[in-house]
């Protein structure tokens, strides 16, 4: 049988920012009770009480300030590296795919610093890297073949503690301070330490002072 707290608590989960503001006590129950009343009822198709739906978002957020996710640790080695000039293109898998990215890493300098990322999904494969290759790509790949292009962009790299990976939640942890800032995540790139961020280059300087102010207080 589906009970009032039942529908709370599911209501709840779909809001990852109300979680954690009832962890930390920072939301009005009687409030929040009265806003959530119609949908309530909607599902139960009946009438309830304020004081029964208000008990219950008193009840889980005492269950979240017990149980919401820990905060993810940052050392001394945890830095931020920016990269400018960042294109993106998406294209459809074919068989010389295999060949073609081959000649992708042939053009790439490492020692002088260029990017490249290559994603491959079940049907499409994603490059992310210098736009000053843009030219190459476009002469590799036929427009069939090209799904997008994304230009502009910016990575943006966090280094995290190897320990800091057992924390539930680690993703959410630190894309929630960069959406927090309206900062907009258009691909996420993640090995064992490091995460980066495909964003838009207006972003960059408002993504590496947030991120920077993450390591500052969670260090």
């Amino acid at each position: 049988m589906v009970t009032i707290a039942n529908l709370v608590e599911k209501i709840i989960e779909q809001k990852p920012f109300m979680q954690e503001a009832l962890s930390k006590g920072l939301v009005n129950n009687a409030a929040l009770a009265e806003q959530m009343i119609p949908e309530i009822e909607k599902e139960l198709k009946k009438k309830v009480k304020f004081s029964a739906v208000n008990m219950a978002i008193r009840r889980l957020s005492e269950k979240l300030e017990k149980t919401f996710i820990a905060q993810v640790k940052f050392d001394k080695f945890s830095h931020i590296t920016v990269r400018s000039d960042i294109i993106e293109i998406t294209v459809y898998k074919t068989e010389n795919l295999q060949k073609k990215l081959q000649s992708i890493y042939d053009l790439i300098d490492y020692k002088k610093g260029d990017f490249l990322a290559i994603t491959q999904g079940v049907n499409e494969v994603m490059l992310i890297m210098d736009s000053k290759y843009k030219e190459q790509l476009l002469k590799l790949f036929s427009k069939k073949e090209i799904k997008k292009i994304i230009e502009d962009l910016s990575s943006v790299t966090i280094n995290i503690p190897q320990e800091s990976i057992e924390t539930v939640g680690l993703f959410y942890i630190i894309t929630r301070a960069l959406n927090w800032e309206n900062i907009n995540i258009v691909e996420i790139i993640s090995t064992l330490t490091e995460m980066t961020f495909i964003i838009k280059e207006e972003d960059t300087p408002k993504a590496f002072s947030t991120l920077k102010n993450l390591i500052k207080t969670n260090s």
